[in-house]
């Protein structure tokens, strides 16, 4: 079975330099039972087809197929709203090992920016750079799903 383990955090955007070149990414999420959930991506001309089950600590079973970038659009359609709107940037740690991917989000989720590090095990050791702010792996405010639901822009004045 494929695993997603990952830390997340917020990102000081003073201190963090954007790079010039980003990946822009649509996704948003179809409706489900509660036990698996289901994302359509598209990055730039590539898309894909996600599900996850439920988290437990860091970690979730995670399998991800390469769709038809018309599939995907027509997909969205059947997605809840707001799609999640968002560029993410690469950016490789200082250990050489891991990779950051920093989301910053538009629409109804502007003002945010999360920062991500896929881990081989819940205890994995990794480098932190310096724009990396509170933790927010385990808030449920910060899941891409439930900003699809409940976005940013509803809530951030409660922070």
């Amino acid at each position: 079975m494929a695993l997603e383990i990952e830390r997340k955090f917020l990102v000081d955007e003073k201190l963090f330099r954007q790079p010039e070149k980003g990946i822009r990414v649509k996704q948003g999420y179809l409706q489900g039972d509660g036990t698996m959930l289901v994302r359509v991506r598209r990055q730039d001309d590539k898309a894909f087809l996600t599900l996850k089950g439920k988290t437990t600590g860091i970690t979730r079973a995670e399998f991800e197929y390469p769709i038809p970038v018309d599939d995907a659009e027509k997909l969205f359609e059947f997605c809840r709203r707001p799609l999640i709107d968002k560029t993410r940037y690469l950016i490789p740690a200082e250990d050489g090992v891991h990779t950051w991917e920093v989301d910053k989000f538009f629409g109804e989720n502007e003002g945010l920016m999360i920062a991500e590090v896929e881990l081989k095990s819940e205890d994995e050791a990794f480098s932190r750079p310096e724009w990396l702010g509170r933790e927010v792996s385990g808030d449920p405010h910060y899941y891409n799903s439930n900003l699809a639901e409940h976005p940013f822009s509803e809530w951030k004045d409660e922070i």
